[in-house]
């Protein structure tokens, strides 16, 4: 069995699972058969939720500079996945908080958008996520093309808006979300000098005269 095969049929799997533990936890503990949710059930799902999919998104865009560091090409393989942990995770803290804490009242919901900036950030978090997800399929990403970079190119702004979200909804202890910022701003930090990098070296590269 080479790389690719032990990729597909033993890695992946593994790695699906291991993704799904914080969920699975999410029902045990509010089952009371692991732990519990505390006194504040809905707003620790929230909480496990969207700490979550803040980690999977950080994980995801850690793949790229894990490769050019390593020169190791098999981290990409799982970054489709990760991308779609992060949808999936992000979409429970969303449902959870328009099911459970909004008990699904549109009025509740509109007002909530209208008046509290922090929630208008993570909606549009999702809605970016939710075009990502569903054009991540192999078939729509050879329809779609260049545009399909473009879009993807999102996935730093979802992060973004998530660690701001994030920011603006804590009222005291801003720690961890501080740690987030930190983290994506080395993420993001590395792939501007990169960038750079790669101008400065093309600007200095010498045009070679017409035959």
């Amino acid at each position: 069995m080479n790389t690719l095969q032990q990729i597909r049929f033993i890695w992946k799997p593994l790695v699906f699972v291991v993704c799904l533990i914080p969920a699975a936890l999410v029902v045990t503990d509010a089952l009371e058969l692991t732990g519990g949710l505390g006194a504040n059930p809905v707003e620790a799902i929230l909480d496990r939720f969207g700490n979550w999919a803040l980690r999977f998104i950080m994980i995801a865009l850690a793949v790229t500079p894990l490769r050019r560091v390593s020169g190791w090409n098999w981290p990409s393989r799982f970054r489709r996945m990760l991308g779609l942990f992060t949808f999936f995770y992000a979409l429970m803290h969303f449902l959870t908080w328009f099911i459970l804490d909004r008990d699904r009242s549109m009025s509740e919901v509109v007002e909530d958008l209208a008046e509290r900036p922090f929630i208008t950030l993570g909606f549009i978090a999702v809605l970016l996520l939710t075009a990502l997800a569903i054009t991540s399929f192999s078939t729509l990403r050879r329809r779609m093309g260049k545009r399909w970079q473009t879009l993807h190119n999102a996935a730093y702004v979802i992060a973004i808006l998530g660690v701001w979200h994030y920011w603006w909804q804590v009222k005291k202890d801003i720690t961890e979300p501080l740690i987030y910022a930190a983290i994506l701003s080395a993420l993001l930090g590395i792939r501007i000098v990169w960038r750079l990098k790669k101008r400065t070296k093309r600007a200095l590269t010498p045009v070679r005269p017409a035959a």
